[in-house]
């Protein structure tokens, strides 16, 4: 089959490429990089002609209240281009509990870009993952302060990158879901804990603080970045940081 991966140069979409490559299809990676543009438009009629599958995995360039319209314009210009290229099937790739976090201007973006999918005319498919390990440098960044990182205890299901391209390959190349196949880690964590546990690998001395108001995380009540039932991937986050 012929796949047009859009986002297809970034973390999970290069992989994605080369998962679907492996496998014998065509898959192309397309991003403003390459000339296409979601926002605008340019280069996405070209990137969709003659695809079977459309694999979307751009992200907005911000978590904050402008991303609900990065991804409906996107989604918008997406769409359109699939349906006039003739794919037959549309994949995208989402968070678990994303629509359990209203307090989040991004994750009720992202809730937003699964309702435009779903309202479409193409048959879909929504790969809901929990936290990438990938990230967790990125959100002990926010709230650091010398010595100190500041943490919640947000319970966390931390999922390898390539796992998470790897599922989204095997979703791409089979029938469309028309609804969602939910993705984790094999291990849940308290973000606290995952902190104190990677800083510690990297042989880091700075401390980590418990803290129910630190971060993006702490507008989260409860387990919901968390799903026991999901497809667990292999990927230890030990085994990931070795």
């Amino acid at each position: 089959m012929k796949f047009a991966v859009i986002g297809g140069t970034g973390l999970i979409g290069s992989q994605v490429v080369k998962y679907l490559n492996a496998a014998g299809h065509e898959a192309v990676p397309h991003s403003k990089s390459t000339g296409v543009d979601v926002i605008t438009g340019q280069g996405l009629d070209e990137a969709m002609a003659g695809v079977d599958v459309v694999v979307n995995l751009t992200n907005s360039p911000t978590f904050d209240e402008a991303s609900p319209a990065f991804f409906q314009t996107s989604m918008d210009n997406l769409l359109a281009a699939a349906r006039k290229g003739g794919a037959s099937h549309f994949v995208t790739l989402s968070i678990i509990g994303v629509d359990q976090v209203p307090e989040l201007d991004y994750y009720r973006a992202k809730t937003l870009q699964e309702e435009i999918l779903a309202a479409g005319r193409i048959p879909y498919s929504i790969v809901r993952a929990t936290q990438f390990m990938e990230f967790m440098d990125a959100a002990m960044s926010w709230t650091a302060d010398g010595d100190t990182v500041r943490l919640p205890a947000t319970p966390i299901q931390p999922i390898a990158a390539k796992d998470v391209a790897a599922a989204v390959a095997e979703v791409a190349a089979g029938s469309p879901l028309n609804g969602i196949r939910r993705i984790a880690g094999p291990e849940l964590f308290s973000l606290d804990e995952l902190g104190r546990i990677t800083l510690a690998h990297k042989g880091d001395n700075r401390t980590v603080v418990t803290d129910p108001t630190a971060g993006m995380f702490a507008v989260v009540k409860g387990d919901v970045l968390t799903d026991k039932d999901a497809h667990l991937a292999p990927t230890r986050y030990t085994d990931w940081l070795s």
